[in-house]
């Protein structure tokens, strides 16, 4: 419903005059009239929520993530990373700008539930041709006018528009905490991954420098006739193999600096990192608690909920505009021929005027535009479904990966412990002269594959622990998600 005025019109009653301020009031009296149709689209979503995770022991007391939780992971200079991305990333910062659209369209789906006001003021000079028996007039004509306008909201279609501008800002503000998130995370493993780059680029300079040694010994041994031709040109080739295996570690380290340094915003080519091993990196316990709390923790589901309470709200201002409107004029201000006489007592004037309109044939667009919202209603509904769906497949498949590799960390470390003292072994012996070549270079390659294979296990472990992270919505304030499941 709308009230709306405009036009300098002469209005009496018939004892006495309407005074402007009731004009406002009548429109203020649409204010107690609206939102009678609201809350009536909240479709059921139906969601399958388990008793606990399938992964791991679990229980209501669990090792939540921290809010600070990178600090678990005992790195200054990943810390030092990560609070730098928070403040420069530049996707973060887009997703401030997004928050801000999303209130100012938020003001102005709410600015047709507030009373408009225009002052307007003229003047005139009108001269009117001769008639017959006299000569051309000239006169002067001033106003001075106020227009108030206003949308009586009896059916809720503006206030069930504004609630769906406001729930899309929230929607805004947890897509910026998802945001952040994910990029808190992707500095973490990319960091994570230099380090592995590094660690690597280690072990096979080490390996270069021991198939080194034990080449120049072979050629020594066949200078003296013990060694063959064949055993210098198989270590030969052992030699080449892992320096040509430098240059791919060297751009994957170099290349993960680059992608680290836009994430912080800062120039690729002056961005250095000085990490130590990811020997040396701690892995902080945690431990999900119940499925449930991921419904008001995770950001992701609180923005997929947010654009569905939206979408609810849109399809209930699409089915109020079926409905009829009423519309209101009012209108006072001062109007005469003479700029001494505008504010007389006589020169006042006013008008007010109410018209109701029905849509009746429209060429089916208010249909249309009906069955539209209900289609992204629906669509909005499957996605957050399937965003709380995810969110369980997503913790489910980080605790058994984490699970997985901490066994295989273990083990791993005993094939290197092992690999190691063979190699000793058998270039103790080579020395002595007691074993062959081949025995050598088999126990030489064991152990560098062992070795590269637990810097990657050392990796995934790691990549593994952040994915929880993120499974779990990032850091938990624990008395703030009790309130918030307590609500819900």
């Amino acid at each position: 419903m709308r009230c709306v005025a405009r036009g300098p019109v002469h209005a009496t009653r018939a004892n006495g005059r309407w005074p402007f301020g009731r004009i406002l009031a009548v429109c203020l009296t649409g204010l107690s009239l609206s939102g009678c149709i609201l809350g009536t689209e909240h479709p059921d979503a139906a969601l399958e929520v388990p008793a606990a995770y399938g992964a791991g022991p679990l229980h209501p007391d669990a090792a939540v993530p921290a809010l600070d939780w990178w600090q678990g992971f005992r790195s200054k200079e990943l810390t030092g990373l990560i609070e730098q991305a928070q403040i420069s990333n530049l996707d973060i910062a887009v997703a401030v700008a997004q928050i801000i659209q999303a209130d100012a369209q938020a003001g102005i789906a709410g600015a047709p539930l507030l009373p408009s006001l225009t002052g307007g003021a003229s003047a005139e000079r009108i001269r009117q041709q001769a008639t017959a028996g006299g000569g051309a007039s000239v006169f002067s004509q001033y106003n001075l006018g106020l227009t108030a306008s206003y949308m009586l909201d009896f059916w809720g279609k503006n206030r069930a528009t504004l609630f769906a501008a406001e729930k899309n800002a929230l929607a805004s503000r947890y897509n910026h905490e998802v945001v952040a998130l994910s990029t808190v995370v992707s500095v973490a493993n990319t960091y994570f991954q230099i380090l592995a780059a590094q660690d690597e680029l280690k072990v096979a300079r080490n390996n270069l420098a021991a198939s080194t040694r034990i080449l120049n010994l072979t050629q020594k041994q066949f200078a003296a006739g013990t060694a063959s031709q064949l055993d210098v040109s198989q270590q030969a080739a052992l030699v080449a193999q892992v320096r040509a295996s430098i240059p791919p570690l060297e751009v994957t380290r170099r290349q993960n600096i680059a992608a680290l340094a836009v994430l912080v915003a800062r120039a690729p080519a002056d961005f250095k990192v000085n990490g130590p091993s990811l020997s040396r990196i701690s892995v902080p316990r945690v431990t999900p608690g119940l499925p449930s709390e991921l419904l008001v923790r995770r950001p992701d589901i609180r923005q997929a909920e947010a654009q569905l309470a939206a979408s609810n709200f849109s399809v209930e201002s699409a089915r109020a505009a079926f409905l009829p409107q009423i519309g209101l004029t009012g209108t006072t201000g001062y109007q005469s021929a003479a700029l001494s006489s505008l504010f007389a007592p006589g020169a006042w004037y006013y008008t007010l005027a109410a018209s109701l309109t029905q849509p009746i044939f429209d060429g089916f667009l208010l249909k249309s535009e009906l069955k539209q919202a209900r289609g992204v209603q629906l669509q909005f509904l499957q996605s957050y479904r399937k965003a709380v769906l995810s969110a369980f497949g997503d913790v489910e498949m980080a605790l058994v990966a984490l699970e997985q590799t901490t066994i295989q960390l273990r083990l791993q470390g005993d094939v290197v412990a092992n690999s190691r003292r063979a190699f000793e072994v058998a270039e103790a012996q080579l020395n002595g002269g007691t074993v062959n070549l081949i025995s050598v270079l088999q126990a030489e390659q064991t152990l560098f594959t062992a070795e590269s294979t637990l810097v990657q296990v050392r990796l995934n472990r790691l990549l593994a622990e952040t994915s929880l992270f993120q499974a779990l919505g990032g850091g938990w304030n624990k008395p703030e998600l009790q309130t918030a499941a307590a609500t819900q």
